[in-house]
């Protein structure tokens, strides 16, 4: 299964409480809206919506920081 931006994004909306919408270029670590735990929850998201394990390496800012990161990540493993 396919992890599509308008999925992750409603996630996202659901688990952050974010003030303003979150889009594309949305920074969620470095701006504080997403914290180890909830980082956590995000790549097991991943992994459950699209099939791949992420390995502990592949945890970076370049590819969990913004929601259009995570989608070409998710295009890179599948």
């Amino acid at each position: 299964m396919a992890l599509t931006k308008d999925v992750l994004i409603a996630y996202l909306t659901e688990i952050l409480d974010a003030d303003d919408p979150i889009e594309d270029e949305t920074t969620l670590f470095t701006s504080g809206l997403l914290d180890s735990v909830l980082m956590q929850e995000l790549i097991m998201f991943f992994e459950e919506k699209t099939g791949a394990q992420v390995p502990a390496e592949d945890v970076t800012l370049e590819n969990f920081d913004t929601p259009a990161a995570i989608i070409a990540y998710g295009e890179s493993v599948s």
